[in-house]
């Protein structure tokens, strides 16, 4: 397994910050509709004032890319083709738990619990707590009325994850830890029903995605059907990727659909272990220009 660096949280892909633009705000209407849905606010321009009020709070804070571009307006996860495995757990499994690294102000769980995925079982984890707090105060909701759990930190650290070897389909169940006290990731290992990550993997270098797919794995359950998810930066074959986002230029490591299924099987997990599904898409943001359109790596890995 290849080291990382010492400072692994530090968004290389990221050279400078675009100031915000509000010309980069559209909301599709599944996209309306999600957000008046759990704000309650109707009105279109109410909803516009409300949505970047929070994004330029937010953006003070951490200025990433989707928030930058608004992609979080976006009903990122339901575009997923394995969504629908991680709807089908959230309902017929016994204490599913579903996971999402970098979950920024929480959406995807929401996303994911509105379509009945219980929120008591889901956990947001991410460097910025603030963008969790501020994500009560987009969706006007409280710990009360939105019961999902938060861990914060980075995802390199050993106190907030380490990795650990796949739970193997023959060990006994193992335990489901108190997700009301979690302050690391570690003691979920083997527990996990669902695991997303989206605009994550790409933010780092090709030995630190091994090191967090191989993390990754170690918190999934092995019950048959368990999943982990998500989309980002991809290309046709494997290497350095440069794209400019309105006139920013970035600079990442992508994997192609043939090395993303590789590393997954037969590195990450014993090869036959899981099914890995992935397949390249071109990127957009809603309005954002983005020179050359890069392509999107959209992919599942399944425990068989």
């Amino acid at each position: 397994m290849a080291q990382t660096n010492k400072e692994p949280a530090k968004i290389e892909a990221q050279r400078t910050f675009p100031p915000l633009d509000e010309s980069l705000y559209y909301l599709r209407p599944q996209d309306a509709a999600f957000y008046k849905t759990l704000t309650g606010i109707e009105d279109d321009a109410a909803l516009k004032k409300h949505i970047l009020d929070v994004q330029a709070k937010a953006y003070k804070v951490a200025p990433y890319g989707c928030i930058c571009l608004l992609a979080f307006t976006r009903r990122r996860l339901a575009e997923l083709p394995a969504y629908q495995q991680v709807v089908r757990i959230g309902r017929e499994c016994k204490n599913p738990i579903f996971l999402d690294i970098g979950c920024c102000f929480g959406n995807v769980i929401r996303e994911a619990v509105l379509d009945g995925f219980p929120a008591s079982q889901a956990i947001g984890s991410d460097l910025h707590g603030e963008l969790w707090d501020l994500g009560h105060e987009l969706f006007k909701s409280s710990p009360d009325t939105f019961p999902a759990h938060f861990v914060g930190g980075d995802a390199f650290d050993p106190e907030t994850l380490t990795v650990a070897t796949p739970a193997s389909t023959q060990i006994a169940e193992v335990p489901t830890p108190d997700l009301n006290n979690l302050t690391s990731l570690n003691p979920l290992r083997g527990c996990v029903s669902a695991i997303h990550a989206t605009a994550f993997f790409h933010l780092f270098k090709e030995d630190q995605q091994l090191y967090m797919a191989c993390a990754f794995a170690g918190l999934l359950s092995p019950e048959p059907g368990s999943v982990i998810l998500g989309t980002h930066i991809g290309a046709q074959e494997k290497g350095s990727v440069k794209t400019v986002f309105n006139g920013v230029e970035v600079d990442m490591f992508a994997h192609g659909p043939e090395s993303w299924i590789a590393m997954w099987d037969g590195e990450v997990f014993e090869k036959g272990m899981v099914k890995v599904e992935a397949e390249l898409r071109r990127e957009t943001y809603g309005t954002a220009v983005t020179e050359g359109r890069p392509f999107s790596l959209v992919w599942s890995v399944t425990r068989l």
